[in-house]
């Protein structure tokens, strides 16, 4: 089963950007993680996730920068061979 389940806050305000055969939305989430590190902080780790069509609208439409939210997604790795034949 590949879903993970995420709750942070948006990092900046989100924007529909028109693609092929839709239109998404790229959010980044920072989610500060519960424990601090060696030295006594508390560290953040920011998630970049794609929200596609009506779900990119209702986002753009009602989140804004410093909104909690939570999402419910599926994880994937985009991998790609760049033009000097180097995996990316």
């Amino acid at each position: 089963m590949n879903s993970a389940y995420l709750v942070g806050r948006l990092t900046k305000d989100p924007e529909i950007e028109p693609y092929e055969g839709g239109k998404r939305t790229r959010i980044t989430i920072a989610i500060g993680r519960p424990f601090r590190n060696s030295d006594g902080i508390y560290e953040t780790d920011y998630i970049t996730c794609t929200v596609w069509n009506v779900i990119a609208d209702r986002v753009c439409e009602h989140c804004k920068k410093g909104d909690m939210v939570s999402i419910k997604a599926r994880v994937q790795n985009n991998n790609y061979v760049d033009k000097n034949d180097n995996k990316v």
